[in-house]
């Protein structure tokens, strides 16, 4: 037997005869989620994934698009990870974007029962309204050999001409101060141009590179 296979289906000898085509539960399809991009990160200022650059795809041939940040390391601590698009394939990242972030956390020395060190938080300060700069989406990542932070993000329909683009986002981070960050945002960037571009990079309170970590770009097909 095997495991996770496609279903199997019985024909009598007349179907079988008679059989032309296979019908589509006997044919296994292509899954729904497509590699286009991997970029690691070697002491890189950003990450950038540019339409029709680099082999990156970022148009209509997907309806969504999914990102995935996988260990990314600042070469200096407590740094935040942000990200802004752009609609003149990189030319410019300042698309005006609102947003709503919060997360959830918990020091590593502490248990859950403290209220002190553990908690959930609505960041207002963390929000953009209608704000061309880039958004945060991950906050004080250390910069101890082994912090990082990690995380999902998903772009709806980004070639759309009629609406603005929404997008979320989950991370996971251990900050500099040794708190384990769950961060979630979700918002929309404000304009009905094409988005063709998505840059990441470390921030804060100085620019840092990317040390390590890579991002991987998906596309996600139709149904």
């Amino acid at each position: 037997m095997i495991i996770g296979g496609p279903a199997l289906t019985k024909y009598n000898d007349r179907t079988l005869r008679n059989l032309t085509t296979a019908p589509a539960s006997a044919t296994s399809s292509p899954g729904a989620l497509v590699h286009i991009k991997t970029i690691t990160a070697s002491s890189d200022a950003t990450i950038s994934f540019v339409n029709g650059s680099s082999d990156v795809v970022l148009d209509n041939t997907y309806p969504i698009y999914k990102f995935e940040i996988i260990n990314v390391h600042p070469s200096v601590d407590n740094r935040d990870f942000d990200f802004n698009v752009s609609i003149d394939t990189g030319s410019n990242y300042n698309v005006a974007k609102t947003t709503a972030y919060h997360y959830v956390y918990n020091n590593e020395s502490n248990g859950v029962d403290s209220s002190a060190s553990a908690g959930t938080e609505y960041i207002s300060g963390n929000d953009l309204a209608n704000g061309t700069g880039f958004q945060e989406i991950m906050e004080n990542v250390g910069g101890d050999n082994d912090q990082a932070g990690t995380g999902e993000m998903w772009l709806f329909n980004p070639s759309s001409t009629t609406f603005v683009k929404h997008f979320m986002l989950k991370t996971i981070s251990a900050s500099a101060n040794n708190y384990s960050k769950n961060a979630y945002l979700a918002g929309y960037a404000n304009t009905t141009s094409a988005v063709d571009a998505v840059q990441f990079k470390f921030n804060g309170l100085a620019s840092a590179d990317i040390d390590t970590g890579k991002i991987k770009l998906y596309g996600i097909k139709d149904s």
